[in-house]
């Protein structure tokens, strides 16, 4: 796997590229496109992007740009991720989890964006959420989608 890694953020606390790298290939599995970008950014910038792209004036955790070559060129970039440290970071605190395992759970949930999932319909939701879990579950990271009692 190729990976870009642009840090475009004052967070701390981020997690190590090495780290990354491994959520990401797990993600990957057997996607023939193994070249991406994740670029880790502040709230500034995570919000000028979801406004810009999905109409919404709020910084968001991750957003996920696939790359689309015209059919006739191959291509191994995947796409890019864009992912908030600081959301992140408070969605760990707010959820009760380890921060590395939201983190991998963002990287996760990216990288299935760009591989087609989606969670528009409750159908779709299910069968990236159910993906989610295995993948994570893999990397002994407990169902980031379970219900704190």
């Amino acid at each position: 796997m190729k990976l870009e890694l642009q840090i475009a953020s004052e967070a701390t606390g981020l997690p190590a590229e090495n780290d990354l790298r491994r959520w990401a290939e797990t993600a990957l599995e057997d996607e023939d496109r193994r070249e991406l970008v994740i670029r880790i950014v502040d709230e500034a910038e995570s919000r000028q992007l979801n406004r810009d792209y999905r109409g919404r004036d709020k910084p968001t955790n991750v957003l996920s740009f696939p790359f689309e070559a015209p059919p006739e060129v191959p291509v191994g970039h995947l796409g890019d991720l864009v992912i908030c440290a600081p959301v992140v970071a408070r969605e760990a605190v707010a959820q009760g989890k380890p921060l590395a395992h939201h983190w991998a759970h963002m990287v996760v949930h990216g990288i299935l964006h760009l591989r087609g999932y989606d969670h528009l319909e409750d159908t779709e939701a299910e069968i990236m959420e159910n993906r989610e879990r295995e993948l994570l579950a893999g990397m002994s990271i407990p169902d980031p989608y379970r219900e704190e009692k």
